[in-house]
């Protein structure tokens, strides 16, 4: 409950700026922190192993309609506490990556950050939903350093690939439709399509797997290549001084 009471903190010591704007202010700077994170840890990889992990980085805040929206469906007043409190979506960053093992490196190398806090994880695509939905989801906490205080502000990260975003967007564009009442022959072609994308992302790892493999053996052959030139061109430089030192 630390985080939630620092921003009723931080409400309070602005209460002569609206605490809607306070509290989107937070969110945005949380969203700021989390981005820098992601873009440096992604240079870092590719200066590292030359290959960057994530293909694109996503941000948004909840629009007041979707929060209004989520705290009568859970049960709430609508209200500023409530809306910190018990919505862990306000603020959201989405990672979309090649492949699915770059998910879960992703995961460990965020988690591995020192001043973000990772409260819960929801694996997704170890489990996913009935409706056949991916994605791997953490909740972190971040400290936004103010004036005068530090407020530990929650954003979700979402992580997932190319295919399973195209998937997602796509379902949730269909149920926006239909209020999330779609007829039943939707919610089962929609299953089906979460199963190709499932097959999909499967065929691309093993391929991307393999073409590594490929290149491993060919850096491995030049290699060899290199030490057989340096080894038979050192012996022909020694057979040619011998045969000097012979004739003299």
């Amino acid at each position: 409950m630390r985080g939630e009471q620092q921003v009723e903190a931080a409400l309070k010591s602005y209460e002569d700026v609206d605490s809607w704007k306070t509290v989107i202010f937070l969110y945005n700077a949380a969203l700021k922190e989390v981005g820098t994170k992601l873009e440096i840890l992604n240079d870092e990889f590719q200066h590292v192993h030359q290959y960057n992990p994530i293909e694109h980085i996503k941000t948004r805040i909840k629009t007041p309609e979707s929060i209004v929206k989520k705290l009568k469906r859970y049960g709430y007043e609508t209200s500023i506490e409530n809306m910190v409190r018990y919505i862990n979506d306000i603020a959201g960053v989405r990672l979309i990556c090649s492949f699915t093992s770059d998910i879960y490196r992703l995961a460990e190398m965020i988690g591995n950050q020192s001043d973000l806090k990772v409260l819960s994880i929801k694996d997704y695509i170890k489990n996913p939903k009935e409706s056949g939905y991916k994605s791997y989801h953490m909740l972190v906490s971040v400290p936004i350093f103010l004036s005068d205080s530090v407020v530990d502000t929650k954003v979700e990260i979402q992580i997932r690939t190319i295919a399973m975003d195209f998937w997602a967007s796509l379902e949730h564009k269909i149920y926006y439709k239909f209020e999330g009442n779609a007829p039943e022959y939707i919610s089962r072609d929609l299953r089906e399509c979460a199963k190709m994308v499932s097959e999909l992302d499967e065929k691309m790892l093993s391929l991307n797997e393999a073409i590594q493999e490929c290149i491993l053996q060919e850096e491995n052959r030049d290699n060899m290549e290199d030490v057989l030139d340096n080894v038979i061109g050192n012996r022909r430089e020694q057979t040619k001084i011998g045969g000097t030192g012979t004739d003299s």
